[in-house]
């Protein structure tokens, strides 16, 4: 039961950095599965009650700034609900084209909900710009978080 235990955490590990990027699958709740699943084994002595509650307090803000932050930039950049909506379907639409899709779906839907709402090119190109900026925030946010749970994990497992 522990070997299933130890293989589901690294798979969780593997998808939480998947999930960083592609959004079909949440990939910072992966990794904190993934610390989860080892402080149930054997090795979970080392890891401390303290840091699994501080790092799913982490998780729950990052899953909140997740959806903030995109928006964020798209209303910084003068984006629209529109624009907005239109990057949500981008990056959905994106995952059938990877790994440039991943990228530019959401540029390209936040251009186009801009121009199906009537904006010019020139402002639907700078709130597309922004939500771009917002999505790759969240991205690296993400993956840093998910970087921090890793490297507790590996500095606790092997340290």
């Amino acid at each position: 039961m522990e070997i299933l235990l130890i293989i589901l955490a690294v798979l969780c590990l593997i998808l939480g950095f998947t999930g960083c990027v592609a959004p079909v699958l949440p990939g910072v709740p992966l990794a904190f599965g993934a610390l989860v699943l080892l402080k149930l084994t054997a090795y979970g002595g080392k890891i401390s009650w303290n840091w699994v509650i501080v790092f799913g307090v982490v998780v729950i803000i990052s899953m909140i700034l997740d959806y903030v932050i995109p928006a964020w930039g798209a209303k910084k950049f003068g984006g629209t609900k529109a624009g907005i909506f239109g990057a949500i379907i981008g990056t959905f639409a994106g995952i059938f084209f990877l790994p440039a899709g991943i990228i530019l779906g959401p540029f390209l839907g936040a251009f186009a909900g801009e121009i199906i709402a009537g904006k010019n090119a020139k402002h639907s190109l700078k709130a597309a710009f922004g939500t771009f900026v917002g999505f790759l925030a969240g991205v690296g946010l993400k993956l840093i978080i998910c970087f921090w749970i890793s490297a507790y994990i590996i500095w606790k497992l092997f340290f």
